[in-house]
């Protein structure tokens, strides 16, 4: 399967990057490099009693929390740490406007 420069284009314009003809040229090989890498390691025969995808096994380990400590006992520390603040919450800077 080979990668046409309308599908570099298409998946630019979903990722929203901009990318010059030349990228786009480049990128049509890399592409294809990749999928021509994945196909050769889907070739690769597993040993009996190997899953293929270990990692998709995985699982979050709960705990219950031992002793937590009291509400705001290091509210004072964290807000002294910060380079602004305003009574007992951080300042940034504003990153979200009204469009």
């Amino acid at each position: 399967m080979s990668v046409s420069v309308d599908d570099v284009k298409k998946l630019a314009a979903l990722a929203r990057i901009e990318l010059s003809d030349e990228e786009v040229e480049k990128l049509c090989g890399e592409i294809d490099s990749i999928l021509a890498y994945v196909d050769t390691i889907r070739e690769v025969e597993l040993p009996e009693g190997v899953a293929p995808s270990p990692h998709l096994a995985l699982e979050n380990v709960m705990r219950e929390d031992g002793e937590p400590h009291a509400p705001g006992r290091y509210t004072e520390k964290m807000l002294n740490q910060a380079p602004r603040r305003d009574g007992a919450f951080v300042k940034v800077k504003k990153v979200l406007g009204e469009k």
